[in-house]
């Protein structure tokens, strides 16, 4: 499913990729996730949890996971908590998005704000425009997360119309990007490889294959998990 595209600018790719192919390269494991429109809320401290734990699907060495990659990872949350999630997600997956919508707030909220979860995201882009999502993303400096939510939570207006470079650019503007900054982000050539090399290293090294995939102390966890299936894996742990 992995492919590196050919080396060419990002910016001149996005006008030449069919709409109908920046959705594809996704997850099919989080398709029931998708379809809920409310995700349950995480269970109280001390409660026991009323979904089951979702089986793992492999083990990684945590530390090798952990170590320095092409770019730095964006940490949210303590660096001794005692749950470290690392999850690879792809900017034009709609498994992803939903994630990040349905999940991911009650997860912050409830382990990453109160010092349970350190939370890793880290690219695996399977097409140009994900590629320029997450190049703008890093190009947003400490903005990062926010810019990820807005992309994903705009995913539709962007990764699946016809003008990509547009979309992005007005989307960017509402992040502080000029069209001169926008340009030259996406025109990185260093910062495109980086991109490429994160992709890269989770597939070799870590066999990621499809997008989401969630490494969680250092289990392997495939599909858009809804926040009781997050916090069945995340209680035991804590």
């Amino acid at each position: 499913m992995t492919r590196i595209l050919s080396r060419r600018m990002v910016l001149s790719s996005l006008a030449m990729m069919p709409a109908a192919l920046a959705t594809v390269a996704c997850s099919d494991s989080g398709a029931e996730a998708e379809a809920q429109t409310t995700a349950p809320a995480a269970p109280a401290d001390g409660a026991k949890p009323a979904t089951e734990a979702p089986a793992a699907q492999g083990t990684v060495d945590m530390a090798k996971l952990l170590e320095p990659g092409a770019l730095p990872d964006k940490v949210l949350g303590k660096d001794d908590a005692p749950v470290t999630i690392v999850e690879y997600a792809s900017m034009t997956c709609p498994h992803c998005a939903h994630f990040n919508e349905a999940t991911f707030p009650e997860l912050k909220k409830n382990y990453i704000d109160t010092g349970k979860v350190r939370y890793i995201l880290r690219e695996f882009p399977f097409d140009p425009r994900a590629e320029a999502g997450f190049m703008l993303a890093r190009c947003a400096g400490d903005n990062y997360y926010a810019m990820i939510d807005v992309l994903f939570r705009q995913q539709m207006q962007w990764a699946a119309g016809e003008n990509t470079k547009d979309a992005l650019l007005q989307i960017s503007r509402l992040a502080g990007f000029t069209q001169e900054s926008f340009n030259a982000c996406l025109t990185d050539q260093k910062l495109l490889d980086q991109v490429r090399a994160v992709q890269r290293r989770g597939a070799d090294e870590f066999k990621v294959d499809s997008t989401p995939t969630f490494f969680i102390n250092g289990k392997t966890y495939k599909g858009a998990l809804s926040i009781a299936e997050m916090s069945a894996i995340i209680d035991p742990l804590l």
